[in-house]
């Protein structure tokens, strides 16, 4: 009557350039369980880092290894960059944009140093869930796709 409702449409863009992988791959047991939220991973071509929607970012871990996004209708999104990239303590990333930021699909997040990643031996899955995803229906495109980021899209919500 009032109109409080979301909006629940939306979809979320790849936020990087690689390849899909479905979340229950990943090989670190909170994101493969969905402890922190259901959604995509990703394995990595190169080391940028875009947003995945129009909306706020709402945290900047500072390690710069992680990224919260607040979309438009209400949808809170992880993006975890490698796995156990915490210990490096920030080291290997670039982070160009601050936390309260507005944000657009595509827009340039933060830069990831691959070599150095490499010679870390750090795993470069880099998981994107919803962390309010109980709180949406939603569906992800299939593993194994090639995906570009600021093109692909990944999450459609219903």
């Amino acid at each position: 009557m009032f109109g409080f409702k979301k909006n629940k449409e939306c979809v979320l863009y790849s936020p990087v350039n690689g390849k899909t992988i479905s979340l229950e791959e990943v090989p670190d047991k909170v994101f493969a369980s969905k402890m922190m939220g259901d959604g995509i991973a990703f394995e990595l071509n190169d080391g940028n880092l875009y947003a995945p929607c129009d909306g706020e970012l709402t945290m900047v871990a500072h390690t710069f290894h992680a990224y919260g996004f607040k979309a438009r209708n209400g949808a809170e999104i992880l993006i975890h960059v490698g796995l156990d990239t915490v210990n490096l303590n920030g080291q290997g990333f670039i982070c160009v944009k601050e936390k309260g930021s507005k944000v657009s699909v595509g827009e340039l997040i933060a830069k990831v140093d691959l070599d150095f990643m490499k010679e870390k031996g750090i795993n470069l899955i880099t998981p994107m869930v919803i962390t309010n995803s109980a709180d949406y229906k939603f569906h992800c495109i299939e593993p194994n796709k090639v995906v570009h980021a600021k093109d692909d899209k990944v999450i459609y919500f219903e």
